[in-house]
């Protein structure tokens, strides 16, 4: 069987996808998409298309918008397309009636080296956790989340100076090429499967919400600076200011320093010098360099300060 003999369905919503889409069409015969439904979103909730889906009409591939996986109807549609893979990056959990249908599988490609980082936020938490190397991995999916037998990873170092945004990038072009390397030995027959082994000391990556965004200012300035790179350029490190009559500010942080100096001031405590803001925590000062109001527009410190009087304001969780 040549390559472009070999029949892709892919499952996907987010852009992390995209290079591994590009590498299917590319090399093999991507038959048809599977992505999330339409969804209104943003203050005018309008319908906005996924960049799967944008992939899919401009590449003129066949997709389909099923809002529950187990639907009969739609189960019969994937036997009826008989794919002889399934590669799935950034999607739902997939059901049996699914993932068992492919002659050769159904693999999931997960920003992190299994079993470490399994669940829907790998690559911000490996920055939050100040890990020095990630990766990627890919799986045959079962029927947990993350669980499957081990097919290839590829490791890399972790630069210390970039935030999720730009890991992200990174490990999306490095999934396309493992993705690509595993369809080749499966198809070859050379992949050596391997289980994965239960550890307590293995890490999540929990799911990202309106609590574990929050800046805690009794951490120390790495904790903190890491947390504002490590959700950075979104959802973005959430705090909140207040001044001495009681207002309170909710604020998102995208970038920071730090330095290491003893202080005798409470965490959390604010102070503006020129055009810096720099914030007291446990071991020394944080310089936020870029944020933004909530609800407004994203700026460096010095346009920030010139919009917003910040003195009498201090931190709290």
């Amino acid at each position: 069987m040549n390559n472009k003999e070999v029949k892709i369905l892919f499952m996907g919503t987010a852009e992390f996808g995209i290079p591994t889409l590009k590498v299917l069409n590319d090399n093999y015969n991507l038959d048809a998409i599977i992505t999330n439904y339409d969804k209104p979103s943003g203050r005018g909730l309008k319908i906005k298309f996924s960049p799967v889906k944008k992939f899919a009409i401009s590449n003129n591939i066949k997709y389909f918008q099923p809002k529950n996986l187990k639907d009969q109807s739609f189960i019969d549609k994937i036997k009826s397309i008989n794919p002889d893979i399934i590669v799935v990056v950034a999607f739902r959990m997939i059901p049996k009636s699914i993932w068992q249908i492919p002659k050769y599988g159904t693999i999931n490609l997960h920003a992190s080296l299994l079993p470490n980082y399994r669940g829907s936020a790998p690559i911000n938490w490996a920055i939050i956790n100040d890990e020095d190397f990630t990766g990627v991995t890919t799986f045959f999916i079962d029927d947990k989340i993350d669980t499957g037998d081990i097919l290839l990873q590829e490791k890399i170092k972790i630069d210390k100076k970039i935030n999720a945004g730009e890991l992200h990038d990174k490990l999306k072009v490095i999934g396309a090429s493992t993705v690509k390397k595993t369809i080749k030995e499966i198809l070859n027959n050379s992949l050596i499967k391997k289980k994965q082994e239960y550890n307590v000391n293995y890490k999540t990556a929990y799911k990202l919400d309106k609590e574990n965004i929050k800046i805690d200012w009794n951490q120390n300035c790495l904790e903190i600076h890491n947390k504002v790179r490590g959700l950075s350029p979104f959802p973005g490190a959430r705090a909140s200011l207040i001044n001495n009559n009681g207002n309170i500010k909710r604020v998102v942080f995208y970038e920071s320093e730090y330095f290491i100096e003893d202080h005798n001031f409470e965490n959390g405590q604010i102070i503006k010098e020129k055009d810096l803001i720099k914030i007291t925590c446990k071991d020394g000062y944080i310089i936020i360099k870029n944020l933004k109001m909530e609800g407004k527009k994203r700026m460096n410190t010095s346009s920030f300060l010139n919009g917003f009087n910040i003195e009498n304001y201090k931190m709290i969780k």
